[in-house]
């Protein structure tokens, strides 16, 4: 009988294993998909041209900037403000190429396909007819979580916004 119960437990801790690894490879697979999706995404914010068809319609961004009036913004709000900050200044990305980690779950912190990094932008106040161009580095840290048809359904950007702009637009 002791021998049966032994036995009838170490199934159970393989069996248990294995949805565990195939659980751990589902969220590897889905980071590696992901991580295409925000490379594209951060190839199409440098170049002013983002495919906005990644985001899904329920997407919610952070606003992580100082004092603002709400803390979220939608994904029409981000698409007016993406126009307004590329219409303004001119953005390049210096981590080349940015390494991509891959995020976990707060409440199993075990990993589900988000994807975060940190990365280095030189952002640039283009010269007018008055003023010299003026640029400055921010460091940023970003995060993307997906759905699970691999759209971008929340993402959060940290870095001192507040400074570079203070920067940029001073006389």
């Amino acid at each position: 009988m002791k021998h049966l119960l032994t036995l009838a437990l170490l199934l159970a801790l393989l069996l248990s294993c294995q949805a565990e690894n195939q659980e751990e490879k589902a969220a590897k697979e889905a980071f590696e998909v992901n991580s295409k999706t925000v490379m594209a995404n951060l190839d199409g914010w440098q170049n002013e041209n983002l495919d906005y068809s990644m985001y899904s319609p329920d997407f919610v961004m952070l606003d992580t900037g100082f004092g603002v009036e709400k803390d979220t913004m939608s994904l029409e709000e981000m698409k007016m403000y993406d126009k307004q900050m590329w219409e303004a200044f001119d953005f390049k990305l210096l981590t080349d190429p940015p390494v991509l980690l891959p995020g976990v779950n707060a409440d199993t912190m075990k990993m589900d396909g988000s994807v975060r990094f940190y990365s280095q932008w030189k952002v640039t106040l283009p010269a007018t007819d008055s003023t010299d161009a003026r640029s400055g580095v921010i460091n940023l840290y970003e995060s993307y979580d997906f759905n699970p048809e691999g759209k971008i359904i929340y993402q959060q950007v940290y870095g001192d916004f507040t400074g570079l702009m203070g920067h940029l637009m001073m006389n």
